[in-house]
């Protein structure tokens, strides 16, 4: 960078010349690097993502302050970061965008400075903020200034934690203490084959275990989308992560003040689904697709799934009814019978309370025979991150509403948003099984003794499997008691829980004050 003028460059001149200067970051030939790995550039990047004309940049012209290895001979304006506010939608957020054409995309103590400010900025001015990874980590130059600028950026994004959504695009390596700013962050997607996310290198993994490993089989986006649950969405490429990230935030509020955006639908509300009343299968050992059951109830074309390839048995996103945002949670009988699991509560329990923070109500489609049971469950603690799942619903208070399609077994049952966990709604459909377990095993515990004394044992057992089904397995017994609000037709769901949410639209819920919950993480 030449700040010096030259003796016949008038001050707007040099304006402009320091201004195209800084849009080329590390220069033409490192921009086609970037190209030639199939990715966008930081500035290209936002120009994709944002409304076209609308974003303004801050801090272009801010360079480090580094003094050894020869740097101050290499400052370049922008110093690894694109910076500014933007709309999407119409709707302001605050992002940054780093850029790995200037000294591979680290992190220096001005470059954090700069996103430090945004993120200042979005909490300041109420919207979101959104960050686009691309970096080698930290500038090794500058030592403990840049590890102080990775800190410094970890403590607003726990400040901002449930007070402004925080969306972070993985579009490059992120490594290092580098990957727990996303972590912290609402929303992760990352790029396929481009992205990726570890602690430690390859390199040091081989020194200190021995295994060879490359960066995409360590932490590329189908490691964290599929096996490890850090991310929440991956993309082919960027130019699709951008869109799935506009998409994102139109089911998201500017703020925690706010509620979510409403958008007129021609989908009519009273909308009746016959096909509800025939996809449950009368055989209860039968699987099904939950997500068929959301695709029906709620506004079509509406529902955005998250983490859709992790912990497969529970179905988490966002969809619309009437209009209005909700989030969906939902057992999926397709994969492990829906069962409840380690990965399963966690990517609940985390989606609850990310709607819980940011006014969004929550519609439960339950279907549950239980937790999953066995040795690696016990041993893996599903006791605490089944307590997890419990304490997100507990400690919810936007609208909350339940909708039991087929089975409710034992804990699983009071854990998925039932009436004693104040849930607002609970509906059943009239093929709800609600027991403390399925009636073949209960028959056996009740009736052991009769059982093995018979001299048909397997009749004795058949006929009492099928009395208790007869007694316990319907809906009716949880609605005499007000444990369920009412037994409806499949096919009126909808009307029905549009009907609810606009009631609780003004649903107010105090709670002890407290600096907050001790949740068993």
């Amino acid at each position: 960078m030449n700040e010096t003028p030259t003796p016949s460059e008038s001050p707007l001149e040099r304006l402009h010349r320091l201004r195209e200067e800084s849009l080329v970051g590390g220069g033409e030939r490192r921009i086609q690097a970037q190209h030639d790995k199939g990715k966008l550039s930081a500035r290209e990047r936002i120009d994709f993502l944002v409304d076209e004309g609308s974003f303004v940049e801050l801090d272009r012209f801010v360079t480090h302050r580094c003094t050894d290895f020869g740097m101050p001979s290499q400052r370049i304006l922008g110093d690894g970061v694109v910076t500014g506010h933007a709309l999407i939608d119409g709707r302001p957020i605050y992002l940054f965008s780093q850029d790995f054409t200037v000294f591979g995309g680290s992190l220096s103590e001005t470059h954090a400075e700069k996103i430090c400010k945004v993120m200042d900025m979005a909490q300041k001015a109420g919207v979101p903020v959104l960050g686009l990874n691309d970096s080698g980590g930290a500038r090794i130059q500058e030592g403990v200034q840049s590890l102080g600028g990775y800190a410094e950026i970890f403590w607003r994004n726990t400040r901002a934690s449930g007070v402004i959504p925080q969306i972070s695009c993985v579009m490059g390596p992120c490594a290092g203490g580098a990957v727990y700013s996303p972590a912290i962050t609402d929303f992760i997607l990352m790029v396929e084959g481009t992205s990726y996310m570890h602690i430690t290198g390859p390199d040091v993994v081989k020194t200190v275990t021995h295994e060879e490993v490359t960066s995409e089989d360590l932490g590329g986006a189908s490691v964290h989308t599929e096996r490890s649950g850090v991310a929440h969405f991956a993309s082919p490429d960027d130019k699709s992560c951008m869109n799935l990230a506009r998409r994102l935030l139109s089911y998201l509020p500017l703020n925690n003040a706010e509620d979510p955006p409403f958008v007129p639908t021609d989908d009519p509300p009273d909308r009746c689904e016959a096909q509800l009343d025939e996809l449950v299968p009368a055989d209860p050992g039968k699987p099904y697709d939950i997500k068929r059951v959301i695709e029906l109830v709620c506004d079509r074309d509406s529902f955005l799934e998250v983490q859709a390839a992790w912990a497969g048995n529970l179905v988490i996103g966002f969809a619309r009814l009437g209009g209005r945002v909700v989030g969906i949670v939902a057992n999926q009988p397709a994969v492990l019978a829906g069962c409840l699991d380690i990965d399963a509560s966690e990517k609940g329990a985390r989606f609850i309370r990310f709607c819980d923070a940011f006014n969004v109500p929550i519609v439960t489609f339950e279907d549950v025979p239980g937790f999953l049971p066995g040795t690696a469950q016990e041993y893996g603690g599903i006791i605490r991150h089944g307590a997890k799942l419990l304490y997100a619903y507990c400690e919810a208070t936007v609208p909350k509403l339940t909708v039991i399609t087929r089975k409710a077994y034992g804990g699983a049952y009071d854990v998925m948003g039932s009436k004693h966990v104040r849930a607002d709604v609970n509906i059943a459909w009239p093929g709800a099984m609600i027991a403390v377990m399925g009636a073949a095993g209960a028959a056996k515990i009740i009736y052991r003794r009769e059982i093995q004394a018979a001299e048909d044992p397997a009749a004795v057992e058949a006929r009492r499997t099928a009395e208790y089904e007869a007694t316990f397995s319907n809906p009716y017994r949880a609605a005499a008691r007000g444990f369920v609000d009412d037994v409806i037709e499949a096919s009126a769901t909808r009307p029905y829980l549009i009907r609810s949410l606009e009631l609780l639209r003004t649903k107010c819920e105090e709670r002890p004050v407290r600096r907050h919950g001790n949740i068993p993480l």
